[in-house]
């Protein structure tokens, strides 16, 4: 538990410096998606915080919107696919506001320390989106895990084009 509450502490330093840092950049890119569509909104559900961290929060696994959006190499832009799901989940979360947390991760190229900052501008890229989207910031939770929880352990662009990404839950 402390070893948990010193990561966390560590990490909302490091963030909290990264931020101070950082200038304003634009996180979409310019192409156009298609019309937005309606989700049910049963599809959500409300959780609890505790110590394993946020449950019950995550949009219904049967649901055929993407939860998961892939970025290119060192980059934080939002592709029309992605818009377009989080078009789709903005309209759910403005109908049945619940908590939702925003996983950034990349690759293993790269130090350990960009890309945790590469992990956190990809959440905050999507979570950005969603407040565009008229959803509640305050109800969007961004973490970024860098390098550390990768989807594909090999070493080759298959597996490193799945490692970079944003998982909605």
């Amino acid at each position: 538990m402390k070893t948990q509450l010193l990561k966390y502490g560590v990490m909302a330093t490091f963030l909290t410096a990264l931020l101070a840092g950082c200038s304003s950049t634009d996180t979409t890119d310019t192409s156009s998606a298609g019309g937005a569509a309606s989700v049910p909104g049963n599809q959500v559900s409300t959780g609890t915080a505790g110590s394993g961290g946020i449950s019950g929060s995550s949009l219904d696994s049967d649901s055929s919107v993407a939860r998961v959006f892939y970025f290119e190499f060192d980059k934080a832009i939002l592709n029309s696919e992605a818009r377009a799901a989080l078009r789709i989940h903005a309209q759910t979360l403005r109908a049945n506001p619940v908590n939702i947390r925003l996983e950034g991760h990349a690759d293993e190229r790269g130090t350990r320390e960009y890309n945790m900052a590469l992990g956190e501008r990809r959440g905050n890229s999507a979570r950005d989106f969603l407040v565009q989207e008229g959803v509640n910031g305050a109800l969007i939770e961004v973490i970024s895990y860098g390098e550390e929880s990768p989807a594909s352990v090999d070493s080759n662009e298959e597996s490193w084009a799945l490692n970079r990404r944003v998982e909605l839950k």
